[in-house]
Formats: structure tokens, sequence, C-alpha cells
């Protein structure tokens, strides 16, 4: 039997890919890799469907740390929201457990991997890119795209091996990792409607307002108010369950996918976007101008090769190293409130504040030049535009 690795969720898709493989005479290695999405009793309840429906093993891997690590503290320094919107949730996600699952096929020797991905979006290429690039020749299986089946057609095949699939759950599709949750319905295939109360996993509970200090060292977020945490992802984690019951986080993103359609999805990801723009801000503070300009040009570039499945690019690595390099003065609090369905952030308090140099106040005086420096500099400052009118005056 021929060894094959598969990303497995334990949804619908890929359960349905461990028997239809088996069946095909493969000797299915069912790897799911945990992104900070599951819990203790989902990861059981993984294995023992897997196992039951003929797979040889089933292997979690937990690669949060490495998540965070890896990917998510440069989208912190990069302040990556996909069109000004998106934290990149299951973008950067499904990029470690494509790349976690092709590691795992060459370590244990495998012939094949496999996912369930449909042909009709970005995961496809995110996995079968980072599978090409695993450095064997590993046959890359895709039964859901390759046969195109209905939700209803894989439940019966199911049902006729003795797996009674549940009914779903709800109306919406829920994806959940430490960045954020995915949330798509009907009224993401359309460009009119927005999603309702009933369809994000956690309601607004929150009625009164609360204020929040966000805190950050070099770059990277610690924690918040006076609490301590043992690392950046423990502070995620509780960010996220302070945050998200006061509904804010929450929107509905419109982006173009790898293969050159439009989609939309809704997401919910309160402490992805609170660490965001708190950090957007606090680097206003702390950076010069041209750091803050060639961050933005370079971090959109980042966003983008991410999103497209091109994490493995040497490029990255590049661009990273640029971010990191401008973090070091970027330190301190960022003071936030949270109101039911929106948030404000109201200022920072900062060691490397540049605002409170002692050199002036902004529009109302000055302490390090004179009236006559100003004359003098914004007369040379206009000789190239005078060289320019001149010339073309004479034309």
């Amino acid at each position: 039997m021929k060894k094959l690795v598969l990303a497995y969720s334990g949804g619908l898709d890929t359960s349905f890919c461990v028997k239809h493989l088996t069946d095909e005479g493969y000797a299915v290695h069912a790897l799911t890799v945990d992104t900070g999405g599951f819990d203790t009793a989902e990861i059981a309840e993984m294995e023992q469907r897997a196992l039951s429906l003929g797979a040889k093993s089933y292997k979690r891997i937990d690669v949060t740390e490495a998540y965070y690590r890896d990917c998510l503290r440069y989208l912190v320094y990069g302040n990556c929201l996909r069109y000004q919107t998106y934290p990149m949730s299951v973008s950067a996600e499904r990029m470690f457990q494509a790349i976690t699952t092709a590691q795992y096929a060459v370590e244990i020797g495998a012939e094949a991997v496999a996912h369930g991905s449909t042909g009709a979006g970005n995961d496809q290429v995110r996995f079968d890119l980072a599978f090409e690039l695993s450095g064997r020749e590993l046959d890359i299986i895709t039964p859901i795209r390759d046969l195109k089946l209905s939700r209803q057609e894989e439940v019966d095949y199911l049902a006729k091996h003795g797996l009674q699939w549940p009914e779903k759950k709800g109306t919406y599709s829920i994806n959940a990792g430490l960045w954020g949750t995915s949330v798509g319905g009907a009224e993401t295939l359309t460009s009119d409607q927005p999603l309702p109360e009933s369809a994000w996993p956690v309601p607004v509970t929150e009625t009164e307002s609360r204020k929040l200090d966000l805190h950050f060292t070099e770059g990277q977020f610690t924690g918040f108010d006076d609490q301590e945490f043992d690392g950046p992802v423990a502070a995620i984690k509780a960010l996220e369950q302070l945050a998200a019951p006061f509904g804010v986080g929450r929107d509905v993103h419109v982006g173009d996918t790898i293969i050159g359609i439009k989609g939309r999805v809704g997401f919910a990801a309160a402490a992805a976007v609170l660490i965001i723009k708190a950090h957007h801000l606090l680097e206003k503070h702390t950076l010069a101008k041209w750091q803050l300009f060639w961050k933005e040009q370079l971090s959109n570039w980042y966003g983008m090769m991410l999103h497209e499945g091109q994490f493995q690019d040497p490029v990255m690595r590049d661009i990273e190293a640029f971010l990191e390099s401008s973090q070091g003065t970027v330190n301190g609090t960022v003071h936030l409130t949270l109101h039911p369905h929106r948030y404000t952030v109201d200022g920072v308090t900062s060691p490397n504040d540049l605002l409170g140099a002692g050199f002036g106040s902004y529009g109302e005086m000055n302490k390090g030049w004179s009236g006559d420096d100003v004359r003098g500099f914004t007369k040379i400052l206009s000789v190239p535009g005078r060289i320019r009118n001149k010339v073309d005056g004479e034309k």
C-alpha cells in the first residue's frame, strides 16, 4: 500500500478523504496541524473518527508557537491588513498547515500527500505549492477537487460505509485559529448582504465601555492591563477572550483570490485587529517618516505574497529582516476603549515617543529654528519647481 499523509481537519471533506483514499488502496496517515483552533475534546473526536474510517495512524502537531514566531509577529510589525481590512487569519494558518504536512510526509517516508480543498478557492494553491516545494517528488492527491462531489454525496458515501455524519450545525462555515475566525454563509456569496448577528461565533454580551491598555516591547505584543502572560500566544488568546464579546474586530472582507475571481468572507478577529491598530499608532509616535513609508510598501508586498501562497520565497525572509530591524524603538503602552460593536485608540505612553522630544509643538511654537531659517529652507526647497516653471513657461 502506498503511504499517504492527509492534511486532516476532521470536517466532512477530509473525513470523506480518509475513507475514499483507504478504499483506493492508500495507507492513510491523518495529520491535524493545530494553529490554535482546536481544543482537547475536538482533537480526541477527530482522532477517533479518522481511525474508525480506516486511517493507519492519527497525529496532531501543535505549531501555534512557531506560527506566531515565524509569521504572525511579522504581520504585527507590518500592520498587515489585506486591503486595509482583513488580518489574513486563514491565509497565514493554511501556509503553516500545508508546510507542516509536507514536512511530516517527508519525515515518515510517505510517497503521497492529500488535502481536502475544492477547486474553487485559495487553499488548493497553498497546499499544492507547499507540497511541490517539500524537497521530495510527492504525489498530490485531491479527491474533493477531482471528484466534484456535493456535500450530500459525501454524506451518503460515508453512511454506506457505516458512519452517519451529523446534521450540519447551523448554516455557516466556521474556521477558527489563533489569529481569528472566518465565517462563510449564503450572505457572503452575495455583494449586498451583511452577515446577521446570529452568524458570529461569539455573541455581543458586553453592554458597558471598558478601558484597555496594550503593552509592546520592540514591536511585540506582550500583554494588556496589569496582567502577566507566558508569552505572546497566551496574551493573544486572553485578549481575544476579553474583546470578542464586545463585537469588535468583525467585518466582511472582499478580495482577489489567487485563481483570479473575487471572494467575500466574514471574519471575527478581535485580538488581531486591536493589536495591529494599536501597534500602528505606537509606530507613528516612535518611528521616523521614511521608516514608516518604506514599511508600508514592504508590508503590503509581504501580505500579498503570504496570501498567494509564496511564504517560502526567500524574499519573504528579506522583508522580515527589514521589518524586525525597525522595531527596536517600538516600545510602550497603547490606550484603547472598548465599546459594544466598536473601539477607539486613544493614545500612547512610550519612552521612545518622538512627539515629546522638546523641539516644538505642532501649530504652536518651535524651539529648534527661527523664522529666517524657515524662509531660507523654503527658498531652497522651491528651486526645482521654479526651474521647471521657468522652462515650461518659455515653451
